[in-house]
């Protein structure tokens, strides 16, 4: 399966109003991104930890009719912080409002405050992981169930590295995989994920592999490319969100494409 590469943005929700989270998504489209992501915290992730923060959901939402084009979801949603069929509805609802631009981003939830804060049991980190894998066939499950159902099947993308459970739950469940490391990490990862898809008998090229990167795309773009990424993620934090390093990516990006 020939897939071209593309371009994420993660907009992080954090130290910034949201007029300025707004202008950014905007600008970002414009310059020609695939996917504008968000993240499901309730506090930052870096710098003041009690700064300016926003909800994850609420935002896609608004995402949804502001933008035009591009597709939008969340890198990732806790499992943990909603019910799974009051999700699947949110994000059948999100789908529609964007007229069939929601990537559904999942993962299993580490950052323990959020849980503390707002009195969700933070537990182990197999449990959460446990959890997800009960949650995904639930979320599924609503999904055709739900009246009208979502415009298109769903891209479900999963989060995180673990080989023993994550990677399982990526190869049964997910159209995208979503990592962090170097060349090295990614080939490893990608090895054991086209293991876990054997395993069950899936086609692993149906998996789109994802993966955050920085800085200049000549340094580990070709690299990534090699070992069969297709999908590229620059993050940007607030106050003030700098997307040079994005115009870098897409510019990288219709390059390699032509």
């Amino acid at each position: 399966m020939t897939r071209p590469i593309r371009i994420g943005l993660q907009v992080q929700p954090q130290h910034a109003d949201y007029a300025a989270i707004r202008r950014t998504v905007a600008e970002a489209e414009a310059l020609g991104v695939d996917i504008i992501f968000n993240w499901d915290h309730f506090y930052p992730l870096s710098g003041d930890p009690d700064g300016q923060h926003f909800e994850c959901w609420t935002m896609l939402g608004a995402w949804a009719e502001a933008t035009e084009r591009v597709e939008i979801g969340a890198l990732v949603t806790c499992n943990s912080y909603r019910n799974p069929d009051l999700l699947a509805d949110m994000a059948r609802t999100v789908d529609h409002i964007s007229g069939g631009r929601l990537i559904f981003g999942i993962g299993s939830g580490w950052f323990e405050r959020d849980y503390d804060e707002y009195g969700y049991e933070f537990g182990t980190a197999g449990a959460r992981l446990d959890a997800l894998g009960v949650a995904l066939p639930r979320i599924e499950a609503r999904w055709e169930k739900l009246i009208p159902k979502p415009t298109r099947k769903l891209p479900v993308l999963i989060g995180g590295g673990g080989e023993q459970k994550t990677l399982r739950l990526v190869a049964r469940h997910a159209d995208i995989w979503h990592g962090f490391g170097g060349p090295d990490v990614i080939k490893h990862k990608h090895e054991v994920l086209d293991k876990r898809c054997a395993e069950i008998g899936r086609n692993p090229e149906e998996i789109e592999r994802s993966v955050g990167v920085s800085g200049d795309p000549a340094d580990l773009g070709p690299q990534l490319h090699a070992l069969g990424t297709r999908l590229f993620t620059i993050s940007a934090g607030g106050p003030d969100y700098d997307l040079s390093v994005l115009r870098d990516w897409i510019a990288w990006r219709d390059d390699q494409n032509r």
